[in-house]
């Protein structure tokens, strides 16, 4: 009964943390650039919304995602305009972009979609591992989940080898850390932020879209809920590193999982606080251990020659 219980936990958790997983490695990547993007909900929001709206249109999930893909990498490039164009505080301009975001896909939800408002749209199917799928408790948590899900774990890997093993990731580590000396050695500055900036809009409108397309298929008025902001707590509380930043959004998973799970089985413990459990988790952990880390030195610092 205990180990059933365990498995439709992990199974929840595995699935939860896909699109997460997108977001917080294109914030990774984004901020070891030096560009902070407190717009990230903005990105996945507008993701979920284009995404919703490209299936519709197609009946495609491929379209689908490219579209989710593309609203994210809308997001990023206002702020790109708005903050290395212009010279905006990028703190300022990701907090303006996510009320954007809101009161645009909100509008659009019934102006642009009209009669499909509440149609569903295709959804991702789940793509069963042979052999491995049967595992017992583990198998059907790790190798029965869609195709996004496992590209979403194999995007960790893939992140810490770009960042650490390439010329690409290692010019966004200097960018990051000090843009003037990156400069002199023949790095171009603004265009490795601009190129981690789209980067990260593309995954995390990849991880808006599996919010949507991953599930119900249908479109919600802030269907992101914050989540958007737990993978930045992720990425700090993962140290700005892939690994890390998987670590914290497995943590952050499993909470929210367990507290779908206790509703569900209608656990003594009053529903606001369930609700609230994974917020106040990542409070938690960012007070407890935010004063040991130490983020890029030029971190949400716009560069001028």
């Amino acid at each position: 009964m205990t180990l059933d219980w365990f498995s439709l936990l992990l199974v929840a958790a595995i699935a939860l943390a896909a699109p997460l997983l997108f977001a917080a490695l294109g914030e990774v990547i984004s901020e070891t650039a030096g560009v902070i993007n407190i717009e990230l909900e903005g990105m996945m929001l507008v993701g979920a919304f284009t995404g919703i709206a490209g299936a519709l249109a197609s009946g495609n999930i491929a379209v689908a995602f490219a579209s989710a893909l593309a609203g994210g990498v809308l997001v990023a490039a206002v702020q790109g305009i708005a903050c290395f164009i212009f010279g905006a505080n990028q703190v300022v301009a990701g907090i303006v972009l996510n009320i954007l975001a809101l009161g645009a896909t909100t509008f659009l939800l019934v102006s642009a979609l009209g009669a499909d408002v509440t149609k569903s749209a295709v959804t991702l199917e789940r793509l069963p591992i042979p052999i491995l799928s049967d595992i017992p408790y583990i198998g059907r948590a790790l190798f029965d989940q869609s195709i996004a899900v496992y590209l979403a774990y194999l995007a960790v890997p893939a992140v810490w080898w770009l960042l650490t093993r390439t010329r690409f990731g290692l010019a966004l580590k200097a960018v990051g850390e000090r843009p003037a000396a990156a400069e002199s050695m023949g790095v171009n500055v603004l265009k490795s932020r601009w190129a981690a900036l789209l980067l990260c809009g593309a995954l995390a409108g990849i991880g808006g879209g599996l919010l949507t397309l991953g599930g119900l298929g249908v479109f919600t008025p802030n269907v992101t809920k914050g989540i958007g902001f737990i993978a930045l707590a992720a990425v700090i509380f993962g140290r700005w590193k892939p690994v890390g930043a998987f670590g914290a959004v497995m943590l952050f998973s499993l909470v929210d999982a367990f507290q779908i799970r206790a509703q569900a089985l209608g656990l003594p413990i009053p529903y606001q606080l369930l609700v609230a459990l994974p917020y106040l988790v990542t409070i938690i952990a960012l007070a407890a251990f935010v004063s040991r880390m130490r983020p890029p030195a030029a971190l949400a610092i716009n560069y001028e020659r």
